[in-house]
């Protein structure tokens, strides 16, 4: 896999960056993101592919990415397919710092040392090449604005940029509304990038610790047609995820 291109997770990480601030939108989601954007750069690359609400690994082959492959060998070593769920929703210390690095150290970003309240180090990082953020932005802006189906990248890229919330952030206030419902129409054009969208709002809603069924207990008669009665979901707080950058100001 060439580096001539971006990949998802750091076009996703592009479009969140604040170009006034040097800030990231959505922070705590964005890092449940950049774990999906990878999923579906493996799965563009021809290395995973859904396997129902699984992610099963076809060809463990390197892409040539340090850290998709990194992610690869996690996903082979795992042996059996693992759901989409339990993977974004594991620890992924570092994973957005990680992406602000690599962007800084290809020129994309330039990190701006800084102190918050006068005391605490903090790091933001400006855009130096707005172009990049505006073509991506634009393609966004054109799948949106024509109705075009877009190509498969695009379609993840929206998906995703939904599922992390980014959508009050590119498109704000009350005239952004229809093109923020526009921009979560595009989920369901890239099934890949559908699946992994759909599981970054379901571990951010306490989905994935949810049982997906649960049988009728015993003496408890099932309804018509045979099937188990289902017990209501329980759903489990959702623990507030660490941290991964210790200089980067989350906003």
């Amino acid at each position: 896999m060439g580096r001539s291109r971006r990949t998802i997770p750091e076009e996703l990480l592009l479009l969140a960056l604040d170009p006034t601030t040097g800030t990231t939108a959505q922070p705590q989601s964005l890092d449940l993101g950049l774990a999906g954007a990878q999923l579906v750069e493996l799965a563009l690359a021809g290395r995973i592919a859904p396997d129902g609400d699984r992610i099963a690994v076809v060809a463990p082959r390197p892409t040539g990415d340090p850290t998709l492959d990194s992610a690869l060998e996690l996903l082979r070593r795992r042996g059996a397919p693992v759901r989409a769920v339990h993977w974004i929703g594991g620890p992924r210390l570092g994973l957005r710092q990680t992406y602000l690095s690599h962007l800084e150290r290809c020129g994309m970003v330039h990190a701006v040392a800084g102190q918050m309240c006068g005391v605490l180090p903090t790091t933001r990082y400006q855009a130096t090449d707005t172009a990049i953020s505006r073509e991506i932005r634009a393609r966004l802006d054109s799948a949106i604005r024509t109705g075009v189906p877009p190509d498969p990248r695009t379609a993840a890229l929206a998906a995703l940029a939904h599922a992390v919330g980014l959508g009050k952030h590119l498109y704000p206030g009350n005239e952004g509304r229809s093109s923020r419902s526009r921009l979560r129409d595009l989920i369901r054009h890239d099934p890949m990038g559908g699946l992994v969208a759909h599981a970054v709002m379901d571990v951010q809603n306490g989905v994935a610790a949810q049982p997906r069924r649960s049988p009728a207990p015993a003496g408890r008669p099932a309804p018509a047609g045979g099937r188990p009665v289902q017990e209501p979901a329980r759903g489990v707080p959702m623990q507030p995820r660490r941290g991964s950058m210790a200089r980067v100001v989350a906003h």
